[in-house]
């Protein structure tokens, strides 16, 4: 029987935070096909055994109108099972009319308020016919990746700085994790992985040039393949919500994440996630419309925290 999962989000981040209801069903139904809207997550597992293939879709995901389209797509991968995480009527019919055999799917017309842990694990427990799904996951990676970054910098105390995100509403900004960068090297010897995509170029060169030291790796034009080393292989990742907290969680590290504009369902899945939101700030109140000052977590605060889960 051939296993599918159908994730309609498009960033790798939302992707990742399925990963453990992908091993589980793959651990009792062997290797599963992952249908998804990101470029980036096929290269993210490629050393995922658990994972048999990363189908990239790239069009007729969005309208009523390409039911029939996505259902060929659909029909080719000759699925006997699919489980499809999103309220989808649309992505449903798709895969009856493809003659998936078993079908599983969230409810229908409930997007608004939509808890994505919750709904995963419920969905994965309705499949396997479990009562206690886990939600965390260890994200795999060659070991001889990250032994290449714990020999290259084997004498620091290596930290992610997960500066880029989603958007402008999510970030702590440059400025923030440049004085945090300076106020460690104070009293430590660290290394700064800064991580932006390569569309962030910007706020990483601003970070840069307002670093003290020049005790850092610049991330923004790797590959996401040459990314994952840096973000199992780190000692902590502190920053924004964004891809790269959910693989370090994933891989046993510590990860600070800054709530400014992103649900706590984002990161309710791990024991690994210490979150940080604005003070006056409950981290229930955060919601994707929130848009809370930056500045409302400090720097000092930060550091106290780092220094907590360091020791």
């Amino acid at each position: 029987m051939k296993t599918g999962i159908y994730l309609s989000y498009k960033g790798l981040g939302a992707n990742l935070l399925h990963l453990s209801y992908c091993h589980q069903i793959a651990k009792k139904h062997g290797p599963v096909t992952i249908i998804t809207l990101c470029k980036n997550l096929e290269e993210a597992l490629i050393d995922d055994p658990l994972i048999e293939k990363v189908y990239y879709l790239e069009k007729y995901h969005k309208k009523l109108t390409n039911t029939f389209k996505l259902s060929q797509i659909l029909k080719e991968f000759n699925f006997t099972n699919l489980l499809i995480f999103y309220p989808s009527l649309r992505i449903y019919l798709s895969a009856k009319l493809a003659g998936i055999k078993n079908i599983y799917a969230y409810k229908f017309f409930k997007k608004k308020n939509l808890h994505l842990v919750k709904a995963a694990k419920s969905l994965t427990e309705k499949f396997l016919n479990i009562d206690n799904c886990q939600t965390e996951t260890n994200f795999v990676i060659d070991n001889k990746k990250i032994d290449k970054i714990n020999s290259e910098f084997n004498n620091f105390f290596k930290i992610v700085i997960g500066a880029g995100s989603s958007g402008p509403t999510t970030r702590w900004g440059s400025a923030n994790f440049a004085k945090l960068a300076n106020k460690l090297n104070e009293n430590g010897e660290y290394m700064f992985f800064i991580l932006c995509g390569p569309n962030e170029k910007e706020i990483e060169n601003e970070i840069i040039y307002n670093l003290k030291k020049k005790n850092y790796v610049a991330l923004s034009d790797k590959k996401i393949s040459e990314v994952t080393p840096y973000l199992c292989g780190c000692d902590m990742y502190v920053g924004n919500d964004s891809f790269g907290s959910h693989i370090s969680a994933q891989s046993g590290k510590k990860s600070i994440v800054f709530l400014l504009d992103s649900p706590r369902a984002y990161t309710d899945y791990s024991k690994n996630f210490f979150r940080l939101v604005p003070e006056g700030f409950h981290l229930n109140d955060i919601t994707h419309d929130t848009k809370a000052n930056p500045n409302l977590i400090s720097v000092d605060n930060v550091i106290k925290k780092i220094k907590s889960l360091k020791n």
